[in-house]
């Protein structure tokens, strides 16, 4: 299979919240594509930096002030590293985590969909239309996967990813991935269905 040309920017960007399957569907789109898979979680320490924060830094903060107000402080670098990932990553597949597409700070989100805006497919991975079925499927999800409900410090982190508009404002397209099978979504969403 031959590749196509690369393009300036990634050529698919997965978005959504915690548990919506990003990394495992990123993974398989790029092997089926023969493109790089990016997983910005990953990636992103030495965008942070140069934004001079770290995740160190990010846990400092959190003693200091708690996790709500240390996650707004390090919106700037994690809209920082959105945008220097884009640029750095052309033709790629690229998984954001849930917060790389979630702000209070309204310039934050203009940078994410200003970079993003370059990019042929953003996609929004969701279990469900119903706002209440997406948010027991994630909260399910990651408990088994990852140990973790999400809900920390009386904030509930996978709720506010859900309702948070601006993943719908980036998107290019939003996938309901139901109780399909990685092979299956990704036959979807490669147009193969």
């Amino acid at each position: 299979m031959s590749r196509p040309t690369p393009i300036e920017a990634p050529w698919m960007v997965l978005v959504g919240p915690a548990g919506t399957g990003k990394t495992t569907l990123g993974r398989e789109i790029a092997a089926r594509t023969q493109r790089p898979f990016v997983d910005l979680d990953a990636a992103a320490d030495g965008y942070y930096a140069e934004a001079g924060w770290s995740i160190d830094k990010l846990r400092e903060r959190i003693t200091a002030v708690g996790r709500l107000a240390a996650e707004a402080e390090w919106e700037p670098a994690r809209a920082h590293a959105v945008a220097r990932a884009v640029a750095d990553h052309p033709d790629a597949v690229m998984a954001l985590g849930a917060g790389h597409t979630s702000y209070t700070d309204h310039q934050n989100l203009v940078t994410v969909r200003t970079a993003l805006s370059r990019c042929r497919d953003v996609v929004r991975l969701l279990p469900s239309p119903n706002r209440d079925v997406s948010l027991t499927v994630l909260r399910r999800r990651c408990t088994a996967s990852k140990g973790r409900s999400w809900i920390i410090d009386g904030h509930d982190y996978l709720a506010h990813w859900l309702d948070d508009p601006g993943t719908e404002q980036v998107a290019t397209r939003t996938i309901y991935t139901r109780d399909e099978t990685p092979a299956q979504i990704t036959a979807r969403l490669l147009g193969r269905s």
